[in-house]
């Protein structure tokens, strides 16, 4: 069964895939909209389709929003500061400032007790730590760009990040000791994606296009899982199966055994996939980004077309309960190609194989594109 959550002439979407968007109990989701004009929090009633705004004022980092361990409390960027939002009384508290500098979405310890982000503040690049409660804080110089800094789920004084170009995959202490590469390799080995598999304490990852492999945190053995284009990849907690999109060729929503490969179909995406560099197989240069009239890193830019828009892409993520997915969807208009048209679908796993919309959806669609300002969410459950 699909049903749509929300809709209207504006780009919606969920958190980023590293993030479940769902609150506990999987009744309510958080996600990114801009029907106010800029990004900002809303909630949506899984039941009822009722919505409420989370945050107001200065726009947030469209992918930054993450839910606190205790379940109420939800952390999301806003340039340079990192702010926690009281979901019932929608009381802020700004944790951490770095003026001048542009942070990127944290990542939260799984005791609650500390956050991490990248920042850029020209010319400096590297990570920020900071207790959740801000009495204490400190800043973790690397040399080249950061993104999608993790807290390690089993270890949480380690924290995995990565450099871009290569070689991607490093970590430190959060003390700021211990820094080390985790894998040495060139710009031609394209290492993405990266993340824990769950509660193994083991690194999964795509080498793009070519193959999903993992990599054991303390011997650092790497081993391929299956040969196969996974693209944003997000395991479940127990590191068993893995939801991933796919991109070139689109061969949707995928759930892979994480001990023998084997994989099976969950839907098709339906959406449009964009970005230059998923082309290829290798990191994008500057003189990539230099084509495409950006900077070198995707945080920084108002739109990316070198590695997105990312609102483009499926993004999935698991519910709280792994029995619901969301992912994104972006549908091109029928006359305007380049024109948003964004859909993020809540999917549910089905023993029953591949799935698709329903019919009436499809007709939905194709009067909502042809109209040129479809954009929404829908639930698909077995």
């Amino acid at each position: 069964m699909i049903r749509q959550i929300t809709d209207g002439p504006y780009i919606n979407h969920p958190t980023y895939f590293l993030q479940s968007s769902f609150f506990p109990g999987d009744r309510e989701m958080f996600f990114t909209s801009y029907r106010t004009g800029e990004a900002q929090l809303f909630e949506i009633s899984l039941s009822g389709g009722e919505t409420r705004q989370l945050t107001r004022g200065a726009p947030i980092h469209p992918y930054s929003a993450a839910l606190h361990p205790d379940g109420t409390t939800l952390v999301v960027t806003r340039g340079a500061e990192l702010w926690a939002i009281d979901r019932a009384t929608l009381q802020e508290r700004r944790i951490f400032t770095y003026p001048g500098a542009q942070l990127g979405e944290c990542s939260i310890s799984p005791d609650g007790e500390w956050l991490t982000a990248a920042f850029a503040r020209q010319p400096a690049r590297g990570l920020i730590v900071s207790r959740f409660d801000g009495a204490a804080s400190s800043i973790i110089p690397f040399p080249r760009t950061v993104i999608h800094p993790q807290f390690h789920p089993l270890e949480p004084e380690w924290i995995e990040f990565s450099g871009d170009p290569a070689p991607r995959m490093h970590r430190v202490r959060r003390d700021g000791t211990g820094l080390e590469c985790l894998y040495e390799h060139g710009n031609d080995e394209f290492l993405v994606h990266e993340t824990f598999l769950g509660s193994t304490g083991d690194l999964v990852f795509t080498v793009w296009p070519h193959a999903l492999r993992v990599m054991d945190w303390t011997t650092r053995a790497i081993r391929t899982i299956a040969e196969y284009n996974a693209w944003h990849i997000a395991p479940d907690r127990a590191g068993r199966r893995i939801l991933c999109d796919t991109n070139h060729p689109d061969e949707g929503l995928q759930i892979i055994d994480a001990a023998t490969g084997a994989r099976r179909q969950l839907c098709l995406s339906g959406s449009s996939n964009q970005g230059s560099q998923w082309r290829k197989s290798s990191y994008a240069l500057a003189e990539d980004f230099a084509q495409a009239r950006h900077t070198l890193s995707w945080m920084e830019n108002a739109v990316d077309t070198v590695y997105g828009p990312q609102h483009t892409h499926p993004h999935p993520s698991w519910s709280r309960d792994e029995s619901l997915e969301a992912l994104c969807q972006r549908r091109p208009h029928a006359v305007d190609q380049h024109g948003i048209d964004l859909r993020c679908p809540v999917r549910r796993d089905s023993q029953a194989g591949a799935m698709d919309l329903s019919q009436a959806g499809r007709q939905r669609l194709r009067t909502h594109d042809a109209a040129g300002k479809f954009v929404g969410a829908v639930l698909l459950a077995a």
